[in-house]
């Protein structure tokens, strides 16, 4: 796989890792009582995107080592995992 491939799978991973992690820790304003006037209630307090930013990061960079120890250095394709 190529670097351009590769880029892209892990963009992929990142996203999806994101949109993971983005719920954990989350409180809205309706649950704190502390609503600012002409805010959505559901809108979340202190969201610490850059905290969930670097979580994210690490979590695809696993995941995306994985996958790339699979299919480049032991040279394995998709049909391997089947048996």
């Amino acid at each position: 796989m190529g670097l351009f491939p590769s880029i892209a799978v892990y963009f992929v991973i990142w996203w999806l890792c994101l949109f993971l992690t983005l719920p954990f820790g989350v409180k809205s304003q309706h649950e704190t009582d502390e609503v600012a006037p002409g805010t959505e209630a559901g809108a979340p307090v202190k969201p610490r995107l850059l905290v969930k930013a670097l979580a994210t990061t690490v979590l695809a960079t696993i995941i995306f080592s994985g996958f790339y120890i699979y299919f480049n250095v032991y040279h394995l394709t998709l049909e391997d995992l089947v048996r």
